[in-house]
């Protein structure tokens, strides 16, 4: 049921895969079609019989006979045309049922990867799934049967089919004409409008600083001139499709005046019946053959479209293959190795780690200082396995991270980035990561980061919705939250970015004993800080300069190398571990 079946086709096409399974669906489409076109017959053969065999007769029977059995005809076609559609639902229903998953998967890699082009992939699925279900695929099921009916008056006199063969042909090329001219700028009118909507969503985020600095006109602006060419491509299209619809059907209602007009002259030359039944079968198969061509035509854009949809589709689970299961491995202990580590963002090919080298026995911890922009955020993001190294590895346990299952692992992990990131749904949910919550878990935690008040003052306790992005809460408690969930079911290796960025001094002091807690517990532990406020739990230091390690060792050898004394010495200033902002 492909609108486009001479596209490419590889052998991991997965597309290519879920379409073919509709083939079922197909064929029963095809058979209702086949009685609904016969059975739409049933008015043309009701009025011939009615003039021809009742009026002669004067018989009340027989028109009561007639009667009863055309009305059932009509029953029994609006029946198949209801059915069909089912079958058509039913077909768009196990299309979705088979990509959706694996969609959402792909979607989500794609995000994790920076990639802009993920979430309209859903929207493409969308788009194809209504497509299946829609009336145009009804006109394309309908199509077999159009030459069906042109065969049958090729039967009933050459001419005739050869008037109806060559309008036919006319809205093809009409068709054809129409597609060359419509298609590259409704491609180009949805590009458009993808870029006007990510264009506004990205402001709408930064809605408190666009308001701040006065910058909203300017914004506006940009957005209404992406709409107004998103909208003036639109109404291209528009004309495009609108030409060839008009003349489509301009040829279709010529047609039917032409094969009446030239089954008359046909009837005075004696080469047709002239009763006129031949020259109303003709006429009325005439119409039901041009039928799903004007439609098809006439809704273009949407077959442009689904073919558009199905392209990217194809391309995007191409470039997106799922990941391969992998052998289970044991819970972590939390033994932590960095090898030789050259990373960067994803698609990115400058480094932003440059040959790391560090190891942590399991139950250490580990704070990395550094300058902003010295790779303290995207270290942390290599270390939990988000993002893939260019080289080098990054171990726990022996074991890649990146290449651990992340389902298998997560429960094991904790970690807390810093923009800090909470979801629609209640505390509850957010600490619990939106698994099965465990109310002792869940309470241990809040116990463990200091936020039983907060809790106690909300006015439906862990139950209370806290809205998409945390947004009833402050910054701080909305950190807080997120390190509970970072420690929620005590895991065994944490990692932590900048976690008390938005703290104040009772926070800090809180997040110390939530940090000496995990460690007495043995929880290996990884904290990207410019503060000196958590020092006391941490055992070693890693200080990062554009990328490199230029001092990594236990914490008193490395304060004490910073600040220029030996080991041991009395300190004579607080040392100032960063530049106080965030690293990258």
């Amino acid at each position: 049921m492909s609108p486009n079946p001479s596209a490419p086709r590889g052998p991991l096409d997965e597309l290519a895969g879920a379409l073919s399974s509709l083939r079922g669906h197909a064929r029963l489409a095809l058979g209702y079609s086949l009685v609904v076109n016969l059975l739409a017959l049933a008015p043309t053969f009701y009025m011939l019989e009615t003039y021809g065999r009742v009026v002669n007769s004067r018989s009340e029977n027989t028109l009561l006979m007639l009667t009863v059995a055309v009305l059932l005809a009509y029953l029994v076609m609006e029946g198949a045309d209801w059915v069909r559609g089912q079958v058509l639902h039913k077909a768009a229903v196990r299309l979705d049922a088979q990509l959706r998953s694996r969609l959402f998967d792909a979607t989500f890699e794609a995000q994790l990867r920076g990639m802009p082009l993920g979430p309209q992939a859903l929207n493409d699925l969308k788009t194809l799934g209504s497509f299946v279900a829609g009336p145009v695929m009804s006109a394309l099921v309908d199509a077999p049967m159009s030459l069906f009916f042109i065969v049958f008056i090729f039967l009933v006199s050459p001419v005739l089919g050869a008037v109806v063969l060559l309008a036919a042909l006319a809205m093809i090329v009409i068709g054809l004409v129409a597609e060359r001219r419509t298609r590259p700028v409704l491609t180009a009118a949805q590009r458009s409008g993808v870029e006007a909507q990510r264009y506004a969503t990205t402001s709408l985020q930064n809605a408190q600083v666009i308001e701040a600095l006065g910058m909203w006109a300017s914004i506006r602006d940009r957005w209404l001139s992406k709409q107004n060419l998103m909208l003036a491509q639109q109404a291209e299209a528009s004309d495009h499709t609108g030409t060839g619809a008009a003349l489509s059907k301009f040829v279709q209602i010529a047609q039917g005046s032409l094969v009446l007009g030239v089954a008359a002259w046909l009837s005075l030359a004696g080469e047709l019946d002239p009763n006129g039944i031949a020259m109303m079968v003709a006429w009325t198969l005439s119409s039901r053959s041009l039928g799903p061509l004007q439609q098809l035509i006439t809704q273009w854009r949407q077959v442009i479209q689904v073919r558009d949809s199905q392209q990217r589709l194809r391309q995007f689970l191409a470039g997106m293959p799922p990941r391969q299961p992998a052998m289970a491995l044991p819970a972590p202990r939390g033994a932590l190795q960095v090898e030789q580590l050259v990373a960067g963002p994803p698609n990115s090919a400058v480094p932003v780690l440059k040959g790391l080298n560090l190891q942590l026995a399991a139950g250490e911890a580990m704070a990395v200082v550094g300058p902003s922009a010295s790779g303290k955020s995207t270290l942390a993001r290599l270390l939990i396995g988000l993002w893939p190294a260019t080289a080098g590895r990054v171990r726990l346990d022996g074991v890649d991270i990146y290449a651990w299952n992340k389902e298998e692992l997560g429960p094991h992990i904790g970690y807390l980035p810093q923009e800090v990131e909470l979801l629609d749904g209640s505390l509850a949910d957010n600490i619990a990561r939106f698994g099965e919550a465990d109310p002792l878990l869940v309470q241990r935690a809040v116990q463990q980061v200091g936020l039983e008040e907060m809790v106690a003052g909300l006015p439906e306790g862990l139950e209370t919705r806290i809205g998409a992005g945390g947004v009833v809460l402050s910054g701080g408690q909305r950190q807080r939250v997120a390190l509970a969930r970072a420690i929620y079911g005590q895991p065994k290796f944490i990692v932590l970015d900048e976690p008390n960025a938005s703290l104040d001094e009772a926070g800090d002091r809180a997040l110390l004993h939530t940090l000496q807690g995990l460690k007495a517990q043995g929880t290996t532990l990884v904290v990207m800080t410019h503060r000196t406020s958590v020092l006391p739990a941490i055992d070693r230091i890693l200080v990062l300069r554009e990328g490199t390690a230029a001092a990594f060792g236990p914490r008193d050898e490395v304060m004490a190398a910073l600040r220029g004394q030996p080991p041991g010495a009395a300190p004579a200033a607080r040392p100032q571990l960063a530049s106080e902002g965030h690293g990258a």
